[in-house]
């Protein structure tokens, strides 16, 4: 994919915030950058609200924990980077040769934007390009916890509806995540027999995105009372503490013998164990691994066979599926959430409390 060249070419008195790191694990500062200049397809988009996941917390530290002590380097990095993928702003500027965008509309930024020449990128997976050949925002380049955001095609920008400012973006990686795992798990509407591990932000995203998707109450199960008493006020059809002696009977009663779907957004060796028990002697269900708590399991492989199960992974969603999902979103079927909103200088602050499990639901950053 070409991108115009002096994407920064300094302007005298045309410095702007961003908030970035130099080094993984180091903590974000404020530095005065010079403001990106559109050309070409590129759009100039001004921050209002970006959502923060846990993927932020593992780009700042620089890997991503596989358990027992294994890590996955996330692609070294060559400068500074304010990170940001969930972002939601507005039009400001916008280049030559872009079309169909109004300045001053707000727009959700798809984030995951590929090289645009390789097999994936050419076959509708852009997301599945190289992480060594990526243009991802808040993650290879700079995010939404810089004031302004370049976006190299208008593509990537999707209307909103009236969603509020502050949930918005989060619509672009966990809503996207969730939306995707469920097209994967091979859902039929209406089934009682539908597991979500994980009430923390991104299984009750999942759970508000199945209710409208699909007209599924599901199962929720979590380690923590407050977050399923959480989930069950949006909706589940019944919580579990996933230390509860008795999970899976409970689940196969609730079932009616096993779960035809198991949705994992913890993707650790202790929720793999019990997704593993949780299809009782059922055949034909699908287990979705998304979350990457890390860890490893043993399974008898002759199980997967005669069982005839299927075990994916999901890696964020395509362009096609944020279409999908805007539309939801737009036409105002999902009953969105409520975001906790902190200032952007609070950015280290919100990864340190992500990462030790202290928010509850979703939060995002705001540069007012």
């Amino acid at each position: 994919m070409p991108f115009c060249t002096g994407l920064y070419l300094t302007k005298i008195n045309n410095k702007v915030k961003a908030f970035q790191f130099t080094k993984n694990g180091e903590p974000i500062s404020e530095f005065e950058i010079t403001k990106p200049k559109p050309c070409g397809k590129e759009i100039l988009i001004k921050t209002i609200a970006c959502g923060v996941c846990h993927s932020d917390v593992h780009i700042h530290e620089g890997y991503f924990q596989l358990g027992e002590g294994a890590k996955l380097p996330v692609p070294l990095m060559n400068d500074a980077l304010a990170l940001g993928h969930e972002v939601y702003g507005e039009v400001v500027e916008i280049g030559n040769k872009v079309k169909n965008v109004t300045i001053g509309k707000k727009y959700v930024i798809y984030p995951w934007i590929g090289c645009g020449e390789c097999e994936d990128c050419l076959n509708e997976r852009e997301h599945y390009c190289s992480p060594f050949t990526t243009r991802n925002i808040g993650i290879n380049v700079n995010g939404g916890h810089a004031e302004y955001v370049l976006v190299p095609d208008e593509k990537y920008l999707f209307d909103a509806g009236n969603t509020p400012d502050e949930i918005a973006g989060s619509y672009a990686c966990r809503g996207l995540t969730a939306y995707s795992a469920l097209k994967k798990a091979d859902l039929k509407k209406g089934s009682s027999s539908v597991i979500i591990i994980s009430a923390g932000g991104l299984g009750l995203l999942a759970l508000k995105i199945i209710q409208a998707a699909y007209s599924i109450n599901p199962i929720v199960v979590d380690i923590d009372d407050e977050k399923l008493l959480a989930a069950k006020k949006a909706g589940a059809r019944e919580v579990i503490n996933s230390k509860d002696e008795n999970i899976i009977e409970k689940i196969n009663a609730l079932t009616n013998g096993g779960a035809t779907s198991v949705i994992d957004f913890v993707g650790a060796q202790a929720t793999f164990d019990i997704a593993s028990n949780m299809f009782g002697l059922k055949r034909g269900g699908t287990y979705v691994i998304v979350g990457l708590i890390g860890g490893q399991s043993t399974i008898q492989l002759p199980l997967i066979t005669v069982t005839a199960r299927t075990i994916r992974g999901v890696y964020v969603g395509s362009l096609k599926e944020m279409d999908e999902l805007m539309s939801l979103v737009r036409d105002g079927k999902i009953q969105h959430m409520d975001v906790e909103k902190r200032h952007i200088s609070h950015a280290n602050k919100t990864l340190k409390d992500l990462k030790n499990g202290k928010i509850n639901g979703l939060v995002c950053l705001t540069h007012e």
